[in-house]
C-alpha cells in the first residue's frame, strides 16, 4: 500500500475526531478501581434482547462487513489467526464470540465495536514489545465489551441526541464501495466520525483499566505490561513533541487525559494487586516476534515515512531495549536520509554501516550502505556492498543501475 493512501486515511481519521484510539488510550481515570470488584456483564453466546440493543447490533453487522471487504485490512491468514488466539485468551466468557481485524494504518490504535468485533491498527504492532504487551491493550478493549459500556454510551446519546441522524450515518458506512482504494479511506473516516460517538467516561475508562488488568492475570501474561505500554506511549508523544517544539498535538490519544502519569500509576497499582509474588511470567516475546516477522519491515517503513523524526527515534530506540538488530538499525539510518538536514547524510551512514553487521541486515542496508561508499569515493568498498546487495535481491527494480555501478 502507498504510504500516500495510509496517511490520507490517518488525516481522516484524526479529522472525524475519533482518532480511533486505542480505548486503553482515552478518558482519564479518577479513583482506582480494584481488577477484584469488575464482573463480566456479558457471558457466551451473548445476544441482545432489547430492541435498542438490537437495532445497534444490526447495524454494527453492517460495518463489520464493510471492514472485513476493506483494502485496508491486512489479510494475512496466519497473523490474524494469531491475534484470533490472543483475544481468545483475554476476552472472558465472551470470547469465543469476538471477532479481530488488522488494519493497515501505521498509529497505535484499536477499538472493540459494540457487537463484539475488534479493528486492530498496524501500528500497535510495531510498538508492542512482546505479546503481553499487545494482550494489554486486546484485554482493555474487551473489558468495554463486558462491561456493556458501548450499549450505555448508545443509550444516554439516544437521550441527548438525534437517533437519526446517528443512525443515518452508521448506515452510510456501507455507502463506500469494498475494493476500491479512495473508497476504503473514506470508509475509515466514517467509522472514525461514529467511534468518536463512542467516547467513554472516567468510570468507564477506570473499569476497563481494571478488568484488563484481571483479564491478563487470568489468562497468564504479567499484568504490569500494560502500565509498561501507557509510559512507552507517553515517552512517544513527548519526543515528538520536543522535536516539533511544541505541546502535544491536538487530536491526540491524550486529549481527554489531564494526567497520563497520574494513569500510568493506577495501571500500575492494578497490575500489582494482580501479580501473584513468586510468580514466573512469561510475556512471550519471542513468540511475538516470530509471528510479526514478516510484516515486521513494513511496520518500520510505515513509521519512518509518517515524517516524524523524534517519535520514531524514540519507538526505534524503545524496541531496541531489547537488543538492536540489523533492521533496527537500517530503519535508524532511514529516519536521517528522509528528514535530510545538515549531518544526516552522514548519521545516516553510520547507522547503515553499523546495519550491516547483522546477520539479519535487510537487503536494503546494503544497497544504501553500497551507494553511501560510493559517494566518498571508496569504491571498492562499495562494489563489495552493492554486490551483495544484488546477491539478495536480484530482481531488484534498481538492479541494472546498481549493476552499471559497479562495473563503472
Amino acid at each position: 500500500m502507498c504510504m500516500r493512501c495510509v496517511e490520507v486515511s490517518r488525516r481522516s481519521m484524526l479529522a472525524g475526531g475519533g482518532v480511533l484510539a486505542a480505548s486503553l488510550a482515552t478518558g482519564a481515570a479518577q479513583a482506582r478501581i480494584s481488577p477484584r470488584a469488575m464482573v463480566p456483564l456479558i457471558g457466551p453466546g451473548y445476544h441482545p434482547t432489547d430492541q435498542d440493543e438490537k437495532g445497534l447490533w444490526a447495524q454494527m453487522d453492517r460495518v463489520e462487513e464493510e471492514v472485513a471487504g476493506s483494502n485496508l485490512m491486512i489479510k494475512d491468514p496466519a497473523l490474524v489467526s494469531y491475534l484470533q488466539d490472543i483475544i481468545g485468551r483475554v476476552g472472558g466468557p465472551a470470547a469465543r464470540d469476538m471477532r479481530i481485524y488488522l488494519a493497515h494504518i501505521p498509529d497505535f490504535n484499536a477499538v472493540m465495536f459494540p457487537s463484539g468485533f475488534t479493528v486492530i491498527f498496524s501500528g500497535l504492532l510495531l510498538r508492542a514489545r512482546n505479546e503481553a504487551q499487545l494482550a494489554g491493550v486486546i484485554a482493555h478493549e474487551s473489558a468495554h465489551f463486558l462491561r456493556r459500556h458501548m450499549i450505555r454510551l448508545w443509550r444516554d446519546m439516544k437521550r441527548k441526541s438525534d437517533i437519526f441522524a446517528i443512525g443515518s450515518m452508521i448506515a452510510g458506512v456501507g455507502g463506500a464501495g469494498a475494493g476500491v482504494a479512495t473508497g476504503d479511506l473514506v470508509q475509515l473516516a466514517q467509522l472514525g466520525t461514529i467511534l468518536s460517538l463512542f467516547k467513554y467516561n472516567r468510570t468507564m475508562e477506570a473499569e476497563a483499566d481494571a478488568m484488563s488488568a484481571l483479564l491478563m492475570a487470568q489468562a497468564g501474561y504479567p499484568p504490569m505490561e500494560a502500565a509498561n505500554v501507557w509510559q512507552q506511549l507517553i515517552g512517544e508523544a513527548d519526543a515528538t513533541a520536543r522535536y516539533r517544539r511544541k505541546q502535544r498535538r491536538r487530536g491526540s490519544l491524550f486529549d481527554t487525559h489531564p494526567s497520563p502519569h497520574s494513569r500510568m500509576a493506577d495501571l500500575r497499582a492494578s497490575a500489582a494487586e494482580m501479580t501473584v509474588p513468586g510468580r514466573v511470567y512469561d510475556n512471550h516475546r519471542a513468540r511475538y516476534l516470530s509471528k510479526i516477522a514478516p510484516i515486521r519491515a513494513m511496520l518500520l517503513d510505515d513509521q519512518v515515512k509518517l515524517n516524524d523524526p523524534g517519535g520514531s527515534q524514540y519507538l526505534i530506540e524503545t524496541l531496541a531495549q531489547d537488543g538492536w538488530n540489523g533492521l533496527l538499525r537500517f530503519y535508524e539510518g532511514e529516519i536521517w536520509r528522509l528528514r535530510n538536514r545538515s549531518g544526516d547524510d552522514r548519521r545516516a551512514a553510520q547507522s547503515y554501516a553499523i546495519a550491516v553487521a547483522y546477520p539479519d541486515a535487510p537487503a536494503e542496508a546494503w544497497r544504501w550502505h553500497g551507494l553511501t561508499l560510493h559517494k566518498e569515493g571508496r569504491r571498492g568498498e562499495a562494489s563489495a556492498a552493492l554486490s551483495r546487495y544484488l546477491q539478495m535481491k536480484p530482481a531488484a527494480p534498481d538492479a541494472p543501475f546498481i549493476r552499471q555501478m559497479i562495473v563503472g
